[in-house]
């Protein structure tokens, strides 16, 4: 009941934004920037991120970053983050310059939901090189959550990193963080998963994933969500509960698409061509599907929910 009450809240206090046939959104999320060591496992995928990126921004596309873009619990210090992954932030920049940038806070980066915070650390920076202050995202103001209205049809997505499902990491979150910073993080290295996590413990993911479902049956809104690191597109007869799944993954990283008025899924990774040159390819793994598909349709929980036990 409590995590039903906090999707609610969130939906309550979002931003809304309307967007039409001719907006272009990209969702990433978990994408747990660290500090370029051992621990920081996005950096494998930072050039697989990097050129995802610069092919939306060509392309016209807002970047939604879903929650969960800096690993915050293990790095206190954002300094670190920024300086490991400068080429990631220089692009991100050009989002946020061009107002095509939209980011949230999830349980790992809750501390962006400080004014103060936010103000100290991603309002600008000091350039060693030209030993001078920069502006980095100046104005920034992170949201916990969004609500897009499409024009067309008045339907509205709710779009929240998806902690606020999960008590140990959204009202148990600094407990959860101090075990994360100083036991796990180390245990994790030599092969020990975080039982907190959704991402490492699959009976908390589906559990998470129920309570999405019921919520969603009851509101009747479309979802689009990370934090348990599995991506979802839903089929034909399942509810609308979309995942971006992650950054981290060793394949890749996968995201959520709107664009002409349609949703789908996409994956991004490393592939060799025929003549053994790496490149990086983008591939439509579900989708794409019109909203309106998805407008008046049954939100019948009880139907569908055993599909989640059971993937």
């Amino acid at each position: 009941m409590r995590a039903n009450k906090r999707l609610t809240k969130a939906l309550k206090h979002a931003s809304v934004i309307s967007f039409d046939k001719n907006s272009k959104y990209i969702f990433f999320s978990d994408c747990h920037r660290g500090d370029d060591s051992v621990s920081d496992e996005f950096i494998r995928n930072q050039n697989i991120f990097l050129h995802a990126l610069n092919y939306y921004y060509k392309e016209g596309y807002v970047y939604v970053e879903a929650g969960d873009g800096d690993e915050l619990w293990e790095y206190k210090n954002f300094s670190v983050i920024r300086l490991a992954h400068t080429d990631v932030f220089t692009v991100m920049k050009k989002f946020y310059d061009a107002g095509r940038f939209i980011m949230l806070y999830g349980n790992h980066n809750i501390y962006l939901r400080s004014k103060h915070f936010v103000e100290s650390n991603y309002y600008e920076y000091y350039d060693e090189y030209n030993q001078k202050k920069v502006d980095l995202f100046r104005g920034l103001e992170p949201k916990e959550a969004l609500v897009l209205q499409y024009k067309d049809t008045g339907q509205n997505i709710l779009v929240i990193h998806g902690h606020q499902g999960d008590f140990m990491n959204d009202q148990l979150w600094f407990f959860s963080m101090l075990l994360l910073r100083y036991l796990w993080r180390y245990f994790h290295l030599v092969g020990f998963d975080n039982p907190t996590s959704p991402a490492r413990n699959m009976f908390k993911r589906h559990k998470i994933e129920r309570i999405y479902g019921e919520w969603i049956a009851k509101q009747k809104i479309m979802l689009i969500c990370g934090h348990t690191h599995r991506p979802k597109f839903p089929k034909a007869d399942e509810l609308p509960y979309f995942n971006t799944g992650c950054c981290i993954r060793t394949r890749g990283i996968t995201g959520i698409e709107i664009k002409n008025g349609e949703i789908l899924m996409v994956d991004w990774r490393i592939a060799a061509a025929e003549d053994g040159c790496l490149q990086i390819l983008r591939t439509v793994v579900r989708g794409p599907v019109p909203i309106e598909k998805y407008d008046g349709m049954k939100f019948d929980y009880f139907k569908t929910h055993k599909r989640y036990d059971d993937e």
